[in-house]
């Protein structure tokens, strides 16, 4: 083999080595996401907070803009719509929820997705409504539970 090919391959091999020691592998990148606990106690942090339509600060809060604040002060970006957030992470039945995940409601005649709010455990959740952030039951039989859609899993 000539000396040119031999350091076209020594190059080549450098180059791929390279590459991938600078991917992150699976395990780090779920390090980085926070705990469930970690997004429930900030979540908790918010209650009372006003319900302001678009609030997405402590000032006031909007269901999406509640749950996307809270996940980005232990940074995790979420989309800012409740729609949007309902296309990220996993699927997750309503008997195998875990404290963290993200539960959605129909709330709208419009809208397939229109509420959002982070499930706390104990059937209950934790999301800002008409009279501000608030701890509710997924279960309540008068409002919340024949509006469930869904949930997903995100942590």
């Amino acid at each position: 083999m000539s000396t040119v090919k031999k350091s076209l391959l020594s190059l080549l091999a450098v180059i791929m080595f390279a590459v991938i020691a600078v991917q992150p592998d699976a395990a780090s990148a779920a390090a980085k996401k926070p705990s469930a606990s970690a997004i429930v106690n900030q979540g908790k942090k918010y209650l009372g907070v006003r319900y302001v339509y678009g609030g997405a600060s402590p000032k006031g809060f909007d269901c999406s803009g509640f749950t996307s604040y809270t996940f980005k002060q232990k940074g995790m970006t979420l989309p800012r719509s409740a729609s949007e957030q309902y296309k990220k992470g996993k699927a997750v039945s309503k008997n195998n929820l875990k404290a963290g995940d993200l539960v959605f409601f129909k709330t709208s005649s419009t809208k397939k997705v229109s509420h959002v709010g982070i499930y706390i455990g104990g059937n209950k959740f934790i999301h800002s409504a008409g009279k501000g952030v608030a701890i509710t039951s997924i279960n309540d039989p008068y409002y919340w539970k024949s509006r469930f859609v869904g949930a997903r899993r995100v942590l």
